[in-house]
């Protein structure tokens, strides 16, 4: 199905040279001399590459065949991630490089969704926040208390992240996936 300049909005995605593509910005511009068009910026969703676009006003672009399943994070096999359909308990395989850095943040049972394009996996989306367990630390020093001062702790996940210094192992925190930043700490 083609899609018209006037319907674009953040998050639609379309197809562009058999690449499928999700929009994160665009802008209607309608110069006092000449035709109007739109400015948009896209992510590749197999690559995670930025692109900027103009396209003419009233030009048309097809829309991508683009499925998200929620789905349920299992193991790792090898070099291989394997999840499961919530609905219909099909398993399937995804590459640890087609996922990229988001392995970071996954341990076992978590709730994801898949993106599929064209009925095969292309990369996952994970939720915004994940409740993880403090692997390694090293012990806050007593008097080294400047404000917001923090150091690195490795997350049950293999992640790091900066936490507050009266952090330690075995303590939960919230840990913002799209920015890999520590929230705060969570009670058992």
């Amino acid at each position: 199905m083609a899609v018209d300049t006037s319907n674009f909005k953040n998050g639609l995605k379309i197809e562009m040279d058999g690449e499928p593509f999700v929009m994160t910005y665009f802008q209607h511009v309608k110069p006092g001399k000449g035709g109007a068009f739109v400015r948009t910026k896209m992510k590749n969703l197999r690559t995670g590459r930025v692109l900027d676009k103009t396209f003419r006003s009233g030009e048309k672009v097809a829309e991508a065949d683009i499925d998200e399943r929620h789905m349920q994070y299992l193991y790792q096999d090898g070099e291989d991630l394997v999840f499961m359909d919530n609905e219909s308990y099909e398993q399937m395989s995804i590459s640890k490089e087609q996922v990229g850095d988001a392995v970071k943040f996954l341990k076992e049972n978590i709730e994801i969704d898949v993106i599929l394009y064209k009925g095969s996996p292309i990369n996952i989306e994970l939720p915004a926040f994940i409740q993880v367990e403090i692997a390694t630390t090293d012990p806050g020093v007593k008097g080294d208390t400047a404000s917001g001062a923090t150091k690195p702790a490795t997350l049950e996940t293999g992640a790091v992240v900066q936490v507050p210094l009266f952090l330690k192992e075995g303590d939960v925190v919230r840990v913002d996936t799209r920015t890999a930043e520590y929230v705060e700490r969570v009670n058992k």
